[in-house]
């Protein structure tokens, strides 16, 4: 598996966490691997994994970026590829963070659409920059 498919992978993870809020993250991940298009993959589960673990931290690096919005406005996808590339970006330091925004863009563009791509970019940047200040 790609680590491009390991992220989509954990986006689906994500996503699926969003609607079922009160099923613990590992039941997530073991009723998901019953579909025949889901894998047991070391990247996509420690995607998740960290994602679940510092979801504060990360939705507050979200809202920190955003002047007059709040992220119950952000499409669902948008706020999972979110999510994914700034655990990236703030807690994996061999994944340089342009190579993070590169792939969430990617994902936006792919799940999402490109206005969710553009929006993507301009929050993950300002993620980054608030990051290395």
């Amino acid at each position: 598996m790609t680590r491009r498919e390991s992220r989509e992978q954990a986006l689906a993870l994500v996503f699926s966490m969003m609607f079922n809020g009160d099923v613990p993250p590992q039941e997530i991940c073991e009723l998901s691997k019953l579909s025949l298009e889901f894998q047991d993959d070391e990247f996509s589960q420690m995607l998740f994994d960290g994602v679940c673990e510092n979801l504060e931290s990360i939705d507050n690096a979200i809202e920190k970026c955003m002047k007059t919005w709040n992220k119950n406005r952000i499409s669902k996808v948008s706020l999972a590829v979110l999510r994914l590339a700034i655990f990236e970006i703030l807690y994996i330091d061999d994944i340089p963070a342009s190579v993070s925004i590169n792939e969430a863009i990617e994902l936006a563009k792919k799940f999402a659409s490109d206005d969710d791509a553009a929006f993507v970019n301009g929050i993950l940047g300002s993620v980054t920059r608030n990051n290395e200040a």
